[in-house]
C-alpha cells in the first residue's frame, strides 16, 4: 500500500557524483542490495546521523570516517543492518570499507559505510565483499534510479527528487540538486530505517555544507514520523562535487538552502507516502503556539496517537480523539476554549467544543481523501509573535501490523 501515483521523476545527472549498484544476495538471491557511489576528488560531504543510542556499527564507522578523512566512496548494503552486533559487527563494517579502499587505491577512512535491514543478525560479509567489484564496474553518473531500487527494503518504489536552479541572473549556468532516500517503517528521523543520499555540483566548503544540512534536514527528515519508532541505521549525506565551478559562500547561501529544502521535503515527503500499510497521507499543522518546540510537542502527539492513527484508516472523522491528544501533549496552562481544529477546510472544534457548524456528513466527507489535513489552531497569542509548524504522517493500517508481524518471515 502506498499513498498517490507519482512515477519516479527525472533524475538530472551530477558532475563528479557516479553509483553502481548489483545483487550480493545478502537476504534476497537476485534483488539489488548493494550500492556503490563515488565521489570526484575535491567534493566535501556532510552528514547527518540517528540520535539512537544502540547505532548501528556502519554509522559509528561512518561518522569516525566522516570526522578524519575526506570521504571518495559511500558503501550501502540492504537486507542486513548490521545493528546489534556487537565487535564483529565493527570488524564487518570495517572490512566493507578496506575492501573497497584496496579495489579503488584510496585510504580506508575515506569509505563511508551504510546498512539497512534487520537488526541482531550478522552481517554476511563475504556475500557483500564478493559484490563489490561488480557495483565498481557498474560506476556510472546516470544510474540514480537503479541505485533509488539497491536500497530498498520494506519500500513498495523507490524515492527520489531532482532540480536545477539559476543561482544567479548574471550567468547561465545551473546547479544541480540531485537525491533518493529508502525508508517505510520505523521511521522517526531525529537527526527511521531511513537512508538518504543528495548531492549537489556547487562548491561548497565543508562547514557551510554541514549548517545547510543540519538547516534543511530539520524542515523535512525531521518532520515525518510513521510509527515514532527512530531506527539504529537513520543517516542522510548530503555531498557537494564542485564541478558545476559556482560557488556558494554567504552571500548566496540563502538561496542555495532554498532550494536544498524543496530537494529534502520531497523525499521526506515520499517516505510518508510510501509508509508501511499507509492509505493516508497526513498533515498535521499546529499554528499559534507560543514556540516551535511548543507546536512540535502538539503536532508529535496527535501525529503518533494509536486512536488518531486508526480513525483516519478508517476515515472516521472521531475528532474527539484529535481533542485528547492536543490536551495530554503537555502544553503549560493551555487555553483549550481557544482552541480550534479542522479537517481539511471543515471546522470541527471550536471554543473548546464542538463546532456548531459541523455536521457529521461533512466530517466524513472531511476524512474520505488520501491525502488530509489536521489544522489545529492553538491561539496562543497575536499571530505575528506566534509559530506554526507541520508534521506529516500516515495512518495505522491492519497491512501495517502484518508487515511488520512477518517482517523476518
Amino acid at each position: 500500500m502506498a499513498t498517490g501515483n507519482k512515477p519516479f521523476p527525472p533524475m538530472h545527472r551530477v558532475a563528479g557524483f557516479k553509483l553502481g549498484t548489483t545483487s550480493a544476495g545478502i537476504k534476497t538471491p537476485g534483488r539489488s542490495d548493494l550500492v556503490v557511489m563515488e565521489l570526484q576528488p575535491g567534493s566535501t560531504v556532510a552528514g547527518v546521523f540517528t540520535q539512537n543510542a544502540f547505532c548501528a556499527a556502519p554509522v559509528v564507522v561512518a561518522k569516525q570516517h566522516l570526522s578524519s578523512a575526506a570521504p571518495r566512496y559511500l558503501v550501502t548494503n540492504t537486507g542486513n543492518a548490521n545493528a546489534g552486533t556487537g565487535e564483529q559487527g565493527m570488524i564487518d563494517a570495517q572490512a566493507s570499507c578496506i575492501a573497497l579502499a584496496e579495489l579503488q587505491g584510496v585510504s580506508t577512512d575515506q569509505v563511508l559505510p551504510f546498512s539497512t535491514g534487520v537488526i541482531g543478525e550478522p552481517l554476511p560479509i563475504e556475500k557483500l565483499l564478493a559484490a563489490l567489484p561488480a557495483a565498481v564496474a557498474a560506476l556510472d553518473e546516470n544510474t540514480w534510479a537503479s541505485a533509488a531500487e539497491g536500497i530498498l527494503t520494506t519500500d513498495t518504489r523507490p524515492k527520489g527528487a531532482s532540480l536545477q536552479y539559476q543561482p544567479d541572473s548574471a550567468t547561465d549556468k545551473l546547479i544541480t540538486i540531485t537525491g533518493i532516500t529508502k525508508g517505510s517503517g520505523m521511521i522517526k528521523p531525529n537527526m527511521a530505517t531511513m537512508l538518504g543520499y543528495v548531492a549537489t555540483d556547487a562548491q561548497v566548503d565543508s562547514e557551510l555544507l554541514q549548517r545547510a544540512l543540519r538547516l534543511v534536514a530539520n524542515k523535512s527528515f525531521n518532520r515525518i514520523t510513521v510509527d515514532s519508532d527512530t531506527s539504529t541505521n537513520d543517516a542522510v549525506i548530503l555531498v557537494a562535487t564542485g564541478a558545476s565551478g559556482i560557488h556558494i559562500d554567504e552571500s548566496n547561501f540563502e538561496h542555495f538552502v532554498a532550494q536544498l529544502e524543496i530537494v529534502f521535503i520531497e523525499l521526506a515527503q515520499s517516505i510518508i507516502r510510501d509508509g508501511e500499510g499507509a492509505s493516508k497521507f497526513v498533515s498535521v499543522v499546529v499554528d499559534g503556539a507560543l514556540d516551535s518546540a511548543e507546536a512540535l510537542k502538539v503536532a508529535y502527539t496527535v501525529a503518533e496517537s494509536p486512536l488518531v492513527k486508526t480513525a483516519l484508516a478508517a476515515s472516521d472523522a472521531n475528532w474527539g480523539r484529535i481533542l485528547a491528544a492536543v490536551g495530554r501533549a503537555g502544553v503549560e496552562d493551555l487555553d483549550v476554549s481557544r482552541v480550534s481544529v479542522r479537517l481539511n477546510e471543515v471546522l470541527i472544534v471550536e471554543a473548546g467544543g464542538r463546532a456548531a457548524s459541523y455536521t457529521e456528513a461533512a466530517g466524513e466527507a472531511a476524512m474520505a481523501p488520501e491525502d488530509i489535513t489536521i489544522h489545529i489552531s492553538l491561539n496562543r497569542g497575536a499571530p505575528e509573535k506566534t509559530v506554526t509548524e507541520t508534521i506529516w504522517t500516515t495512518d495505522l493500517t491492519y497491512e501495517y501490523v502484518r508487515i511488520n508481524a512477518e517482517y523476518r518471515t
